[in-house]
């Protein structure tokens, strides 16, 4: 498999995942920086100027939370997802959360431009990122986690995606002291082999 990911973007959380599984992956990092994303080359693995993109012997998949099921339906063996139809569905109410609003909230600081021509728009989005950002905190402290990870005691699909978008919170105005929860989330996460190995890879 090939992964191709650019560091500290949500992309990341499907490194962790193979990681957690012990699949031999192939990290393929792409320039934001230079734009590489938005290039020719790259749109022949990822039209959508986008990552995660992941190749596989079917062909390529893109999109985190895809990417993450794949990669529990190869792995079993890992227990990534839970067998039991109510925690499974815990799992993907926090990682369908993660998609829909959090990151969302999140990509608000920087990519306003998705969603308003105007400049003056775009700051005012800036300027929520602190109090969306920290109102999406409050309720995964209070719902998203029921122990030490999403599912309690056992580490799952979700915990790989929120780690993720965890490590942006400082970066978006967020007071982590607020929320000892999500630091004591992160300190867990940070001490799996799965997190040191994609930090040790450039990844974060």
């Amino acid at each position: 498999m090939q992964l191709y990911f650019a560091p500290n973007t949500i992309s990341v959380a499907v490194a962790i995942a193979l990681e957690e599984a012990g699949q031999d992956y192939e990290p393929i990092r792409i320039d934001f920086a230079s734009k590489e994303q938005t290039g020719a080359a790259y749109a022949q693995i990822n039209p959508k100027g986008r990552v995660p993109a992941l190749v596989v012997d079917g062909g390529i998949l893109t999109e985190t939370g895809a990417l993450l099921e794949y990669i529990a339906d190869i792995s079993p063996d890992a227990a990534l997802r839970p067998q039991d139809p109510v925690l499974l569905a815990r799992m993907r109410e926090v990682m369908f959360y993660l998609a829909s609003t959090m990151h969302v909230n999140h990509a608000h600081k920087m990519r306003g431009a998705r969603w308003a021509s105007e400049r003056s728009s775009w700051k005012d989005m800036q300027k929520m990122v602190p109090q969306t950002m920290s109102a999406s905190c409050d309720y995964i402290s209070q719902f998203g986690l029921r122990g030490p990870f999403v599912l309690g005691d056992e580490i799952s699909l979700a915990d790989c995606y929120l780690y993720v978008v965890c490590t942006w919170l400082e970066g978006d105005g967020v007071t982590l002291s607020d929320f000892p929860k999500i630091q004591e989330f992160m300190a867990a996460m940070e001490a799996r082999d799965s997190v040191r190995a994609a930090t040790a890879k450039g990844m974060l």
